[in-house]
Order: C-alpha cells, then structure tokens, then sequence
C-alpha cells in the first residue's frame, strides 16, 4: 500500500522539479528580436533620418551576443553619437560597442552629445 503512495508522491515531486526547469531550457533560444538587457529608453526624435535608427533595428534583430551603446538624447541638440557590435559574449559586445562610440564621438567633434554609455544589450 505504501509503495503506490510513494510512487505517486515521487513522480509529484519530479513533474514540479521539471516545470521549474522549464524556463531555463528557453535561454538557449536565439536572441534575435529580443532588446535585451534595457539599460535606458532609446529614444529618436520624430523624422530623423540617422544611422542610429538603423543600427538599433540592427541590433533588435541580431541572433547572437550585441550591444548598442549611444549617447542620450538632447531634445536642444537632437543630436546622437551611436555604436553597435557583435561578439562572443554579452561583455564582449558591450566593450566593443562602447569604444566604437566614443571614437565616432571624437571623429565628429561632438561635445553637446554627451558621454557614450550602453543602452542595451543582449
């Protein structure tokens, strides 16, 4: 009689572990579509015509390691300094695209920018 009960509790017991295992199986899905880690709004002002929308798109729909990495909006300059890169892993990408920023921001001369810092990443 006991060993039916035991039966019934164990495979109880198995089929919770299971569902709480569940959401780390979805980890190995791609990347892609996903806006990651969010660390502020990206935010681009109404008609502009930049490379920054693009690049942000671009990162939104890469499948692997990426981060954009920009400066923020200044509606009295409505001006934006941006990167995107791609690499191996999430702190990978992220050095990669913070550099890339701040050497664009130096290549323009851009001063009323801002500092460059990571928006998102994933």
């Amino acid at each position: 009689m006991r060993l039916p009960l035991f039966q019934k509790t164990t495979m109880s017991v198995l089929a919770g572990l299971l569902m709480l295992a569940a959401p780390d199986a979805s980890a190995a899905e791609s990347l892609a579509g996903s806006k990651g880690d969010s660390r502020y709004p990206v935010y681009f002002a109404p008609g502009s015509t930049g490379g920054c929308q693009k690049a942000y798109k671009a990162y939104v729909a890469t499948g692997s390691h990426s981060a954009y990495a920009s400066t923020p909006f200044n509606w009295a300059t409505e001006f934006v300094v941006c990167a995107r890169a791609n690499a191996s892993s999430q702190k990978a990408a992220e050095t990669l695209a913070l550099k890339d920023c701040q050497s664009a921001r130096k290549q323009y001369k851009v001063t009323t920018a801002g500092v460059c810092s990571i928006a998102a990443s994933k």
